[in-house]
């Protein structure tokens, strides 16, 4: 049977009064031990002569199994829980994010300077020379980051307000990562013409659009759409920064099996949006034989159900994903959990790459394959190899905002995915290191450095 592994999303805080004498505490710590449970920090908050209080941090592996540690916990002799915390939800309660003034207003000068009627100056300058809002506005640095909802993580069509904390989430790690101010935008309307009209009115006050979370096909056209009538760079993340990502990674893992990239055979599974985004970019490094799969099989010519997206992508080999993946170099799941069975990945070729990135769940547990394959990445932070958008994005509006660049260009994003694959050294690569962490401070500046050289490269840089 799979085990489950104990993960800080279901993160528990359970406070608890013990009496004041020895193993009352071990008592407690080995329930959730038996339980399954992943202890963390133990803090004592007040202690008397008679009783403590004590607050127990544990991990669980799903909702039922922080129950159950619950449960256990209350069911040890002569121990009171006082109070249980969900840490996920308390790290969201009020929001994550908040805006924060630049320029202290500490009298009538400086009001007079900040607002009325000194900005007026200020504004009458914009007014003559558009430009120079990017001198003299938060434009510089904002970023809107928008979604309708439709497409949330592995859930779905949830609506915008359920999209929020993940909007929150990405306007944070724009910050932490590379400096910028970010707002979530979420749209109350799935209509293309409206997303597309609404962000072109809110544009003036950004200078980037980062598309999130929207359902294929309509992030295709949307996309492609505010490409062409905005003057401001317009990403949709899960396409290209999951590309940029994944291209970066199969150059190492390329690298650490010694196949050169033109030569590989190149299985994926899924062909939403970002699955389509990640073939593209692979072709741009050089793969030259790739096979994709949707949930009806391989993209084949004889096929009649296909988009046009997909129709980039047909083969003249038909079958279902274990038909098409005997003797493949590599396999890229960008689908569903279970998706890829230990029988497929040992019908690969020599010496096989798996990047199974579905979240949470991947396509296959890594522990299943481990003696199977030469390298393997998921998109989860607790196995080696996390293949995370946060290595990209965050990186690539830095350099495109420095530049003042209209659009990102597919030359940018592969400029992108090489530095970011550059920093893992040769003396360093290995099957469980083909990435960098996304807390290397390197990351962002080596891909916001990379794609201003790009711009500038291609004549489009107006900074």
């Amino acid at each position: 049977m799979q085990q489950l592994t104990p993960n800080p999303s279901f993160s528990l805080t359970i406070r608890v009064q013990l009496l004041n004498r020895a193993g009352m505490l071990s008592s407690v710590i080995s329930a959730l031990a038996e339980a399954g449970g992943n202890l963390g920090q133990i803090d004592l908050i007040q202690q008397t002569r008679k009783i403590s209080v004590r607050d127990i941090t544990v991990n669980a592996y799903s909702a039922e199994h922080m129950d159950k540690l619950i449960a256990v916990v209350k069911a040890v002799p002569e121990i009171r829980v006082l109070d249980v915390y969900d840490r996920t939800f308390q790290i969201h309660k009020g929001g994550k994010i908040h805006l924060e003034s630049k320029v202290a207003v500490k009298g009538q000068d400086d009001l007079a300077m900040v607002y009325t009627p000194g900005v007026g100056r200020v504004c009458m300058a914009i007014a003559e020379d558009k430009r120079k809002v990017y001198d003299y506005t938060i434009k510089c640095n904002t970023i809107a980051v928008v979604t309708d909802g439709t497409a949330v993580l592995g859930l779905g069509d949830i609506g915008p307000e359920a999209a929020m904390p993940v909007m929150e989430g990405k306007a944070m790690l724009f910050k932490q990562f590379a400096g910028l101010d970010a707002f979530p935008i979420c749209l109350n309307t799935k209509d293309v013409d409206e997303i597309v009209e609404t962000v072109k009115r809110i544009a003036p006050a950004f200078g980037g659009v980062n598309l999130e979370d929207i359902s294929a096909p309509r992030c295709f056209e949307i996309e492609k759409r505010l490409k062409e009538e905005l003057d401001i760079p317009v990403y949709h993340d899960d396409q290209h920064g999951t590309a940029v990502v994944v291209v970066a990674a199969t150059i190492n893992a390329l690298k650490v099996v010694g196949k050169p990239i033109d030569t590989v055979r190149i299985v994926m599974n899924g062909a939403g949006a970002s699955g389509i985004a990640v073939a593209r970019l692979l072709r741009e490094a050089g793969v030259k034989r790739i096979a994709m799969c949707d949930s009806k099989g391989c993209i084949s010519k004889d096929r009649t159900d296909l988009t046009a997206e997909k129709l980039e992508f047909v083969s003249e080999t038909s079958g279902s994903l274990a038909d098409v993946i005997k003797g493949a170099d590599m396999f890229i799941g960008l689908s569903v959990k279970g998706a890829l069975t230990p029988e497929m990945v040992r019908s690969m070729g020599a010496a096989p790459i798996v990047f199974a990135m579905a979240n949470p769940n991947p396509e296959i547990q890594p522990e299943l394959v481990e003696n199977d394959v030469a390298v393997i990445a998921t998109g989860r932070s607790d196995y080696a190899n996390q293949i995370n958008n946060v290595l990209a994005f965050p990186g690539i509006f830095r350099g495109a905002l420095d530049a003042r660049v209209t659009k990102i260009t597919t030359q940018m994003n592969l400029g992108a995915a090489q530095a970011i694959a550059s920093l893992v050294s040769s003396s360093d690569l290995a099957p469980d290191f083909i990435i960098p962490s996304v807390f290397d401070p390197r990351v962002s500046h080596a891909v916001a450095a990379a794609v201003h050289a790009v711009a500038r490269q291609q004549g489009i840089a107006n900074a």
